[in-house]
């Protein structure tokens, strides 16, 4: 692509922009253009239709919308209209724009960009920031062309084709640049990482002289406090800025979960749990744990402050870094050492779009599991099943997997409780008292389904439902909570489901954990490895020499984990498909499931454990042993 210049700038583009606006109406209207023409005149259309990734309906639906726009003067491509005025992946449309224009895909490397606009910071005002940001344009690289000495900015972009970001560059006096693609997704990561907003609520808090003035005489040996009190006590601190600058730290730094509940001294803790792990963010010492408690329930839809001795669910919603975040609540009494006096723990669930995996490699499954597991997801119907432990990332792992196979031409739909986040072009059924797992079931057999995703088989009825769709010509996945891969089978033995529907109904097994990814920056070879350990859990001899195996860094100034030593995580994965000799096994099955023929069968062809997936990321140098052990110890 030449610099400086668009594909939407090319003489064909020029020349028909000059004749409609040579015909254009007085009133400011363009000339009428029939769909037909429409769809020849727009390449990308043409494009889009022919590989299947938009039907003839979605295109009238946005040529509708195009319409009215012309006859007010609006000169957008028709392309364009499909990623406003329908549901269809934005990302597939700017993407195939973007190869229709002949602009090439940047390729993106976090650390080294993050470095680089780190260090061309101050190459730009404020107002140049404001513009680019606004478009989602990241500067991405900087070089000085051999030839004429002059210097070329390379920036990316989800939607390279907008004449806007022309404009912009020409103010910002950029005089030779590339545009190239980037899917907006990765951009996001970017900016959130590089451009973040100060925490104002946390500031307050860390500037406050007298911090919070009330509370400072409460202790667990005191009356106990009264609703008016309590209301007296709220209103007379600062407990709002704690609670709010909580919610933005944890997003920020990348927080799962929140959880927040009184120590046994009845002091307010509150903890974040990141990569996986549990650490203390905040001790507050001088306030009523019930006090805090009440803010939290207050600031929550569907949670009643007022009542605290049955479990209550509710949801909130804040504008951080210009992204709406939704949080899941979950309020549950919990006991003290005064059983006259009433505790609650709250657990608060960040539901960041942002951080939704599309892109299935990124979940980080070696490539052998990884093939099998794409190979089972693109077949037209059977089961796949993932399992494993809460927090293990099945959900993470299915939500990619759909990304994967939604497409225009089948009918996707989930059943889910609760639904976390919303994906484009998939219908999703909502669970409630009024609709449960098994009547969702039911009704999705009856509404022409191609792909179901059962949120969890919960029992009998289920399993056999979502078998029965499996066996029927539908691709259906779901999840179950066992430890490995067989023993998945075997749960579904026990609920009841027949070993030939069983056999014939899954394609594949997954059994998921995630490990803990040491530092980039800062993680370091072992210098003394611990040969016996290395030997008792199976590493091959080279394991023992030196640099072979990596611990995590201990630098507590690290940028990239401050400290930590990990920054992270990727799954690990004991991948079991189902080929003709685990279906005999399952077929012969009596009075239970042989879990550890279906094992031994799998591993001869080519099964990796979960033990053994971890090992491999150790040699790779991608984690610790030690997170070896604290992930798969239960399965050594």
């Amino acid at each position: 692509m030449a610099n400086g210049e668009f594909g939407m700038g090319s003489k064909f583009a020029r020349n028909r922009g000059t004749r409609e606006r040579a015909n254009a109406q007085e009133d400011g209207s363009l000339p009428e253009v029939t769909f037909e023409a429409a769809c020849r005149n727009d390449r990308v259309v043409y494009r889009l239709i022919d590989k299947g990734v938009i039907t003839e309906n979605d295109v009238r639906a946005a040529y509708g919308e195009w319409t009215i726009g012309r006859e007010n003067g609006v000169r957008v491509p028709l392309w364009r209209m499909l990623t406003l005025a329908t549901e269809l992946d934005t990302e597939t449309i700017y993407f195939e724009a973007s190869k229709v224009y002949a602009f090439e895909e940047a390729e993106i490397e976090e650390k080294q960009v993050l470095k680089f606009l780190e260090e061309h910071r101050e190459s730009f005002d404020e107002e140049a920031w404001d513009g680019m940001l606004e478009l989602f344009l990241l500067p991405i690289a900087l070089d000085t062309e051999p030839l004429s000495g002059e210097t070329r900015w390379t920036f990316a972009t989800h939607d390279p084709t907008r004449p806007e970001i022309h404009q912009l560059l020409k103010r910002m006096d950029v005089r030779r640049f590339e545009v190239r693609y980037c899917p907006e997704a990765e951009l996001a990561t970017l900016v959130t990482e590089s451009f973040v907003s100060r925490n104002e609520y946390l500031e307050r808090l860390e500037n406050a002289q007298d911090f919070f003035d009330i509370g400072h005489q409460a202790d667990v040996g005191e009356d106990l406090v009264t609703d008016q009190a309590l209301e007296q006590e709220i209103k007379g601190s600062k407990l709002i800025n704690l609670f709010e600058a909580a919610l933005i730290e944890a997003v920020k730094i990348g927080t799962s979960d929140l959880h927040i509940f009184p120590n046994p001294d009845g002091k307010i803790e509150i903890h974040f749990r990141v990569d996986g792990e549990l650490t203390m963010w905040y001790r507050e010492e001088t306030v009523r744990a019930e006090a805090f408690l009440a803010v939290v329930k207050d600031n929550a839809v569907n949670v009643d402050r007022f009542e605290r001795d049955r479990a209550q669910d509710g949801f909130i919603q804040r504008w951080i870094d210009e992204t709406l975040i939704r949080f899941r609540v979950s309020v549950l009494p919990i006991a003290t050492a005064r059983q006259e006096i009433s505790a609650e723990s709250i657990v608060i669930r960040v539901l960041d779009d942002r951080k939704v995996l599309t892109d299935l490699r990124k979940i980080g499954l070696l490539e052998t599991a990884m093939k099998r597991f794409e190979m089972a997801i693109r077949q037209p119907n059977g089961m796949v099943i993932l399992t494993g432990p809460t927090g293990s990332g099945k959900s993470t792992t299915l939500v990619a997997a759909l990304h994967q196979v939604v497409t225009p031409k089948v009918n996707v739909l989930t059943v889910e409780d609760p639904v976390e986040y919303i994906i484009r072009g998939v219908r999703q059924i909502k669970l409630s008292h009024k609709l449960d797992l098994e009547g969702a079931l039911r009704a999705i057999l009856r509404h022409d389904p191609d792909i179901v995703m059962v949120g969890e088989m919960r029992d009998r009825q289920t399993a056999e439902l979502a078998v029965k769709l499996a066996n029927t010509g539908h691709l259906c996945f779901s999840t179950l909570h066992t430890n490995d891969a067989p023993s998945a089978v075997s749960r579904l033995f026990k609920m009841g489901v027949e070993p030939f529907l069983i056999a014939y109904a899954i394609n594949l097994v997954v059994a998921q954990r995630l490990v803990r990814r040491l530092c980039p920056d800062c993680k370091r070879p072992d210098p003394a490895p611990d040969e016996d350990l290395l030997q008792f859990l199976g590493f091959p001899p080279e394991a023992s020499e030196s640099g072979a195996i990596y611990i995590p860094g201990s630098d507590p100034n690290c940028p990239v984990c401050k400290g930590v030593g990990y920054k992270g995580r990727r799954a690990i994965a004991e991948v079991l498909p189902f080929t003709p000799a685990i279906r005999k096994i399952v077929m012969e099955s009596e009075t239970m499931v042989d879990e550890e023929a279906l094992k031994d069968t799998a591993v001869s062809e080519g099964m990796l454990t979960l033990p053994d997936s971890a090992k491999e990321l150790v040699m790779l140098t991608d984690t610790s042993v030690e997170e070896m052990m604290r992930v798969t110890g239960a399965e050594l």
